[in-house]
């Protein structure tokens, strides 16, 4: 879990600089297309190309759905909707995550959901009353993030149970995910980017190296990772743990207003989340889905 833990105190930055430095002012499909093409750069020294076939296209169709789709539909929804919002409405992906897994496993763990639900809850008690009324199509597009992030993260952590993967390194594998997110977002870029915006400023320079090397290179291989080392509950719950983070990030850099009672109330929901999954864990809780 401390994978997954350092990546949220690297991804609490993504959202606001996002919202501040490019959401309107840089082509969103050209911004996905750089993020992607750096993470890319950054694996190829260690990737394996000769790992078969049926794992490449795998992974790298996992990394379509979780960076390449996802990003599409991330930078589109702040385009309608304010950083706080876009932190509020991925309150919804626990429940991808542990409904996901647990279908592709044939079980159903109800009390998962109860935790995952707990998290949902306090995610939304710290923004629930500053959310602005017409955002419904923000609120289509983080959904869409949330479910092909979610999808992604439990196919990955399916195909590393795969015993042929078990001895190999991650690290020399992780590239194909990329590899993947790359091919899906030039494509989208050449189809539907505007070209009028696509010279960043110094300013955006910097943010897009860093959302490219340091968010998504480093960040996506540290948090599938960490995937592989947790159940899905766990996993579910840390999904929610970016939203307070994001947000006290939001205030400090920015001056941003928040309600101080909500974020600790909905920070403790999480908290108690946690701990009770924790708890259910240990006793083994679950049971099969009938056919």
């Amino acid at each position: 879990m401390r994978l997954l833990t350092l990546v949220t105190f690297i991804w609490a930055f993504s959202f606001s600089f996002i919202g501040v430095y490019l959401a309107g002012k840089l082509d969103s499909y050209f911004a996905v297309l750089i993020r992607v093409a750096l993470a890319s750069l950054i694996f190829i020294p260690f990737t394996n190309f000769r790992l078969p076939s049926r794992f490449k296209l795998r992974i790298m169709g996992i990394g379509i759905i979780q960076i390449g789709l996802m990003y599409i539909f991330f930078y589109k929804s702040f385009l309608f909707l304010s950083v706080p919002e876009v932190l509020l409405f991925t309150i919804f992906t626990p429940i991808y995550v542990t409904v996901i897994y647990d279908f592709l496993k044939g079980r159903f763990n109800p009390l998962y959901v109860v935790t995952a639900a707990i998290a949902v809850a306090g995610a939304y008690v710290i923004k629930a009353s500053q959310v602005n009324p017409g955002f419904f199509i923000g609120f289509l597009m983080v959904q869409g993030a949330n479910i092909t992030f979610a999808l992604g993260q439990v196919l990955y952590k399916k195909l590393l149970e795969n015993p042929e993967l078990k001895e190999v390194k991650q690290s020399t594998i992780f590239g194909y995910f990329h590899f993947g997110a790359l091919l899906i977002s030039l494509i989208a870029f050449l189809l539907f980017g505007n070209f009028d915006k696509i010279t960043p400023t110094p300013t955006q320079w910097a943010v897009l190296f860093w959302l490219g090397i340091v968010a998504s290179g480093l960040g996506y291989f540290l948090w599938n990772r960490g995937a592989t080392e947790v159940d899905s509950g766990i996993l579910a719950i840390m999904n929610n743990a970016v939203v307070p983070l994001g947000l006290i990030v939001n205030l400090v850099l920015w001056g941003r207003g928040i309600d101080y009672t909500a974020l600790l109330v909905g920070g403790g929901l999480i908290l108690l989340a946690l701990w009770l999954h924790t708890w259910i864990m240990k006793r083994g809780i679950s049971m099969k889905i009938q056919s």
